[in-house]
């Protein structure tokens, strides 16, 4: 009795023993596969391999074979016979081992995703056939891998059309066998005919954004050379050719160079440790908004990022680099010293923008921060510029594996898994770009609404920072040019102002005592202490200290005086607050009480209890005085504590001087409260008041404030450490400035503070960059689905010319597979593209109304297809 396990036609094999089943084989029972034939008929002429010894590799083990090869007139190659059968051979001469395609497949798409070594996958196939050690299975491990390399290029040059092309494998052209990225300006396949003279304000949508990167984590040890172990296509994918690389390297690696003039960047100074390392990583050139490699943009580097080595992988144009600020120095006066196939026209030089990444450029100086920042100049989108870190993260798994290959064989396994990489990029590009595409229509219009509101001398920003961007060397409108204001300027300032207000004598004598707006500023006065009261004994506590005690009691004691003082006049001027205070709300004599004793000032006094007009008009004009004066003082606060965090951050050392800096700030935290409190308090009052006034223009004079109102112009490390514990922390292209910093009255223009217009006028050009940027990723994104549309068209074209090849020297058999893989081939562009444009067919609609809806439809509109939920 036999039981069988099929699988593809190889069977995992029990035999009955007479008391269980235990393990056999096809061939100890006699089967024997005969290849050459059809299945069912006899070859006349059979023989076997050599000793009767085949090894099959596939899904479920590894399986000891009897095979029969045709011996017959006209018989084909005996690797023909097993490509035929689906095997595929580990040689082409007197085969004796084989690995079905499946197998190979399913190799290749768990090293994808899983990125599990060959070894691994190996034992795994040689565990299912042997789980105990007792019958262990034919050693073909280095054989396995001779097939899988194999493979992989095959495929890699099928699916790149060779098999369509007279000039077959042999005529391969550098970088023709990479995928391009369907949303790059690819002249060729995806721009109009007349790209380049179109208009030059609008020229900028089909710029190439690059980005350059190293990755020190895809090591090469010296094991093997390149004559032992050389690429199957050298330069036909994504790696540089080799052979002309290395020349390259010979010639410039001991030029000199100079150390940073920026942060101390390792990658500049050279830093790493290369010892027993043939390869310390990878430098790429890729598309800086897809994510995608490009072709024949990466190669090897051998001792840091050597900026030879980078030179010679961009023969294109570079935008997105960590250490551009250095890289861009003197770049054409050292291109000029390479070969002539690395020269630039001098016409194309001041085409080229360099910037940093955004998540890099906090680690360079301020000057570089402003200078090469995607956020603050034109015409480069959203884009971040940090594309090959995300693409790293994929790879950087396969690095264990590839660390140990020769030189041939790492550079075709990592050729694979680019090639794999930019794939799935490009059957995910529907729902990337909807997504996108989605966010950037939404904050587009709230980021313009927002830059709108800013006011004041926007007309002389505007001119500033247009001159900029036309030319670099003009002020820098993104800088503060007002030194920070020092705490004795601020102390002389206001002796200055108290001075000047005894000399103008503003008060007029209604009574011998207090005058009615001087009744009112009194108790307004008074408040301000009793909230100063209250504070001084919260901050002391019930530990405060017998000194501590008496002059809280003697403060308090001062301002119960005064509050009754004050009582006596306030009850001629409004003679109703008697009655009010006589239902038990009389001033008390313990200081817990005192801040607490009503004063009843008219926005106290309830509508149906007479009081003079004229005394409310005075408050309404006070409070709203004190509203304004609030918010500077919370505006000013915030400014310092910014400026102290700066200062604390860059010079205080030591556990003395952080403990000095940490008070300080605390200090400054206090103030920032109380300000804001002294505002809420005067809105309160003005919405008392307000009974009195027609309208609402009050409320957006002074809008309510929000405990997430109160933030800097920039977010400082208090800020900071509270969104920590957000998910949804702004970066610096989705940040909102807080209402508190246009609440200026009639424009900036208005503002005395030169040192507050300067920072306003900073944080005016960054609104304005980020209304910009987003203004502009939603018109190169729409033209990126347009680009990615006719790419597919394109695609799908030049296939379908090349099912009509003929190719001489192939059988029928072949020339229909040779026309039927050319027609897939059309039939998945035209699929593709089928469903891109299902997944698109609301946004045109949408982005083209977008200025007239108040509230973002595009959710609602976008709900409708329902792939984008799934």
């Amino acid at each position: 009795m036999v039981s069988s396990h099929r699988r593809n036609g190889l069977h995992m094999i029990e035999q009955w023993n007479g008391s269980f089943f235990e393990h056999s084989s096809l061939k100890a029972l006699g089967l024997r596969f005969q290849l050459g034939h059809p299945i069912g008929e006899t070859c006349p002429k059979p023989i076997t391999p050599y000793n009767d010894d085949f090894v099959v590799i596939h899904t479920n083990g590894v399986h000891e074979v009897g095979v029969n090869f045709c011996k017959c007139f006209n018989a084909p190659e005996r690797f023909v016979q097993l490509l035929r059968y689906g095997w595929f051979p580990a040689t082409t001469h007197q085969p004796r081992t084989a690995a079905s395609l499946a197998v190979l497949k399913r190799f290749q798409i768990h090293s994808f995703e899983s990125k599990c070594s060959a070894f691994e996958f190996y034992q795994a196939l040689a565990r299912l056939g042997d789980n105990t050690g007792i019958r262990p299975v034919r050693d073909r491990y280095r054989a396995f891998l001779v097939m899988v390399r194999e493979y992989r290029h095959i495929k890699m040059v099928k699916r790149a059309g060779r098999g369509h092309d007279v000039t077959g494998i042999a005529g391969t052209k550098l970088g023709e066998c990479a995928v391009l990225c369907p949303a790059c300006p690819q002249p060729q396949y995806n721009l109009p005919d007349n790209w380049a003279d179109g208009p030059e304000e609008t020229r900028w949508i089909y710029r190439l954004f690059l980005a350059i990167d190293a990755n020190f984590r895809l090591k090469r040890r010296k094991v093997s050379s390149e004559s032992a172990d050389p690429s199957l296509g050298s330069g036909w994918a994504y790696f540089v050719e080799q052979g002309p690389y290395a020349e390259h390297i010979k010639n410039f690696a001991d030029q000199f160079q100079a150390k940073s003039t920026c942060s101390s960047h390792s990658a500049v100074n050279n830093s790493r440790i290369t010892d027993g390392l043939a390869t310390s990583g990878v430098g790429s050139v890729g598309c800086a908004r897809h994510d995608c490699f490009r072709p024949h943009s990466v190669g090897d580097l051998q001792k840091g990022e050597r900026l030879c080595t980078v030179h010679y992988v961009d023969g294109d144009v570079v935008v997105s680099y960590d250490i551009a600020c250095q890289w861009c120095r003197n770049l054409w006066e050292r291109i000029q010293r390479y070969a002539k196939s690395l020269q630039l026209d001098e016409d194309l030089v001041n085409s080229f923008m360099f910037l940093v990444p955004k998540f890099h450029l906090p680690a360079h100086i301020g000057k570089c921060q402003t200078q090469y920042s995607f956020n603050l100049h034109s015409h480069v989108g959203r884009t971040d510029g940090e594309a090959p870190e995300r693409g790293w993260s994929h790879i950087n798994p396969i690095a264990l594996s590839t660390c140990e290959m020769g030189p041939g064989s790492r550079r075709d396994t990592l050729e694979d898994h680019f090639g794999d990489s930019n794939w799935k990029k490009t059957y995910q590009m529907g729902t990337t770009l909807l997504r996108r595409i989605k966010a950037a229509v939404d904050e587009s219009s709230e980021q313009t609404l927002l830059f709108h509101r800013m006011e004041g001398e926007v007309q002389k920003w505007e001119k500033e920072i247009e001159a900029w961007e036309a030319d670099w060397t003009s002020p820098n409108p993104f800088e503060t040019r007002i030194k920070k204001p020092t705490q004795e300027a601020v102390r002389r300032a206001l002796a200055e102002e108290d001075r000047k207000a005894q000399e103008e004598g503003r008060a007029y004598a209604l009574h011998t005592t207090f005058s009615g707006s001087e009744l009112i500023a009194v108790g307004m006065e008074l408040e301000e202490h009793q909230r100063r009261l209250h504070l001084d004994t919260k901050a002391h506590g019930p530990h405060a200290t017998d000194d501590q005690k008496a002059k809280l009691l003697s403060k308090g004691n001062n301002l119960h005086r005064r509050i009754e003082q004050w009582i006596e006049v306030q009850e001629r001027y409004i003679p109703s607050t008697e009655s009010l205070r006589q239902d038990g709300t009389n001033p008390a004599n313990s200081i817990r009480e005192l801040w607490e004793t009503p004063l009843f000032l008219p926005s106290a006094i309830p509508s149906s209890v007479p009081c003079d007009p004229r005394l409310q008009d005075v408050e309404w004009r006070l409070r709203s005085a004190q509203a304004h004066s609030a918010l500077d003082e919370l505006r000013r606060c915030l400014r310092m504590r910014s400026y102290l965090f700066i200062d604390k951050d860059q010079f205080s050392r030591g556990q003395h001087q952080n403990t000095r800096s940490q008070g300080m700030i605390q200090r400054t935290n206090t103030k920032v409260n109380a300000a804001a409190a002294k505002y809420r308090e005067a809105r309160a009052c003005l919405k008392s008041l307000s009974r009195l006034y027609d309208g609402d223009d009050w409320k957006n004079r002074f809008p309510t404030l929000k405990d997430e109102d109160i933030r800097s112009l920039q977010a400082d490390s208090e800020e900071k450490t509270k969104k920590k514990k957000k998910a949804d922390d702004p970066s610096e292209g989705h940040r909102k400035v807080s209402w508190i910093w246009g609440a200026l009255g009639d424009g900036v223009a208005e503002v005395v503070n030169d040192e507050l217009k300067d920072d306003l006028r900073v944080e005016w050009c960054k609104s304005r960059a980020r209304c910009k940027r987003w203004q502009e990723e939603v018109v190169l994104l729409t033209e990126e689905m347009r680009r990615v549309l006719m790419f597919l068209d394109t695609s799908a074209d030049r296939w379908r010319a090349k099912a009509n090849f003929q190719k001489k020297e192939v059988d029928g058999m072949c020339q229909e597979g040779i026309q039927a893989y050319a027609l897939q081939q059309n039939s998945l562009c035209l699929d593709l593209k089928s469903h891109f444009k299902e997944l698109w067919r609301y946004v045109d609609d949408y982005v083209q109304s977008k200025g007239k809806a108040s509230v973002s439809p595009l959710q609602s509109i976008i709900e409708e297809p329902k792939e984008l939920e799934e």
